[in-house]
């Protein structure tokens, strides 16, 4: 077991420009001589939807290396957590190799995160997995949402690494009403989207539910928003540009932007501020 020691430690708030209302990710900003479990402990302590630790990149390519824990697993990637982590790596005093970008090493290989006036964006990785789910799964889904399966009007395969499913229905409306009873499909990663209003600021309200990592409902959620993301704008399904609310059933306001270059890459933007700076022993 590591002999406890102060490390540098903060709590960055992603997603949103209000204070405190997007999605928090806890940062500790040297990992290094960390054990597996005593990462996971800390983890299941913060009780965020992830925690992440910074090491060393094991790469030349990379700045650093990221480590990102649920309560209940580590994770391949994470879209929050790897734009609060280059926040929280910078605000520390981190150099980037590239002066408009930095590249993070994790499980699925290099993150890109572009460097704005305001915001980060990351790069959406390669989907792991994709198409239309089959029926047995959508039935679950279906069940788990207390809905018909006429209330969706598409559904796909959008896992990046975590696992993830989407099903869309027509209005943002619905989606807000969903009371899903995840006892019926506990593993479930999944998520829920639904148009806005004509003239809404947003195109989509996007629910986030990862009960199979010990999330009930994300505030915010950069992996599912990219790869939806990358399904949306490759179908012609969704513009080039659009702008994803969520988190508005837990309280918060958070504001996702979508972007799809001329080459097919998708980038995923937000906000990112570090509300607590400290230490911790560990």
């Amino acid at each position: 077991m590591t002999m406890p020691r102060t490390r540098a430690f903060v709590q960055v708030d992603v997603f949103s420009t209000s204070p405190y209302s997007g999605n928090p990710v806890a940062v500790v900003l040297d990992g290094t001589d960390l054990s597996d479990e005593e990462m996971q402990r800390l983890a299941r302590w913060t009780n965020l939807s992830e925690t992440t630790f910074v090491l060393p990149a094991t790469v030349p390519e990379a700045d650093y290396l990221l480590r990102i824990f649920t309560p209940d697993g580590e994770l391949p990637f994470a879209g929050h957590p790897t734009l609060g982590s280059a926040r929280a790596w910078l605000d520390g005093g981190g150099t980037p190799r590239h002066a408009d970008r930095i590249v993070q090493e994790c499980a699925v290989g290099l993150i890109t995160v572009r460097r704005g006036e305001d915001t980060l964006s990351f790069a959406a990785p390669p989907r792991v997995r994709e198409g239309a789910l089959d029926e047995d799964q959508l039935r679950g889904i279906v069940a788990a949402f207390g809905i018909t399966r006429d209330r969706v009007v598409a559904h796909q395969w959008v896992d990046n690494g975590p696992g993830w499913a989407v099903v869309q229905l027509s209005t943002a409306e619905e989606v807000l009403a969903l009371e899903p009873d995840f006892s019926l499909l506990p593993d479930a990663m999944v998520g829920a989207l639904g148009a806005c209003p004509d003239g809404s600021r947003h195109r989509y309200e996007l629910r986030t539910f990862a009960p199979g990592a010990g999330v009930p409902e994300d505030p915010a959620c950069g992996s599912m928003n990219a790869a939806v993301g990358q399904w949306l704008t490759s179908t012609g399904a969704a513009p080039s540009s659009y702008r994803v609310s969520q988190g508005t059933r837990l309280g918060r306001a958070a504001s996702i932007e979508i972007t799809a270059d001329a080459d097919g890459t998708v980038w995923v933007s937000g906000a990112a501020v570090v509300c607590i700076r400290g230490t911790i022993t560990l």
